[in-house]
Parts: C-alpha cells; structure tokens; sequence
C-alpha cells in the first residue's frame, strides 16, 4: 500500500504540474458532490482546516476553483469548480485512465476480474470505520 500511495502522488505531477493528488483528490470531490464548504472538504478526508484552506487557496489561485454564496444561507460560502478546473480534472482522469488502461494491458481476463472485484470490496469499507481489531 505504501507503493501504491507513493506512485500516486509521484504520478500526479506528471499528469498536470498544478496538480497535487490532494489536490486532484478535492476537485474529483467538488465534481461529484456538485460543490461543498471547505470544512466539509476537512471533515471528509479528515485533514486538518488549515491544509484544506491552503490547498483551495491554491486551487482558487489557479483559477480552478471559485467561492459562490450559498443560496440558501448568504454567510456560507460554498466551492465550485470552474469551468478551466472541470477540463484539467477532466484531462489528468483521462491520463490516469490511459495509464491504468496501459498497465493492466497484458493482464489476463480472471485477473482483471478478480483485482476488479479486490478493489470493489477494498472500497466497500464503511467511511469512519477505524479499521482496528
């Protein structure tokens, strides 16, 4: 699992130079959930507030990322890609799916099958389960 973290986050350089994975990580999660608060960002990963805000100051730097008032209640102010953040998260996916697609290229069938249901079952762990004992 180290090896895998370490290639991950080596790999994410590559893929696009203003990318972090953590980086990579929180707008792949501002698509999904169609934006969010910064403290939402921190309570989901579990990252310290001020690692949140550094990395969406960098992000709105960027211009991947903007502040929108949140309709409902004017004092909270919610996260949204934009439109240049949608592409690159769009183009590093594409180069992270290209470079899966070329590693697991020559692996046979049954093994794609069964790293597939692996992962499938890998995820399916409950969020905040501590995973000790």
């Amino acid at each position: 699992m180290t090896a895998f973290a370490r290639r991950a986050r080596a790999s994410a350089g590559r893929m696009h130079p203003e990318l972090s994975l953590v980086s990579y990580t929180l707008l792949g999660h501002l698509e999904e959930r169609g934006g969010c608060r910064a403290t939402d960002l921190a309570v989901h990963y579990a990252l310290d507030k001020s690692t949140v805000s550094r990395q969406v100051a960098a992000l709105e730097r960027a211009g991947l990322v903007e502040r929108r008032l949140d309709p409902e209640d004017h004092r909270v102010q919610v996260l949204h890609l934009t439109d240049a953040g949608r592409r690159i998260l769009a183009q590093v996916t594409e180069s992270r799916r290209t470079a899966f697609r070329e590693r697991l290229a020559d692996w046979p069938e049954e093994d794609l099958v069964r790293f597939a249901a692996y992962l499938e079952r890998y995820n399916a762990w409950p969020e905040g389960a501590s995973g000790q004992g």
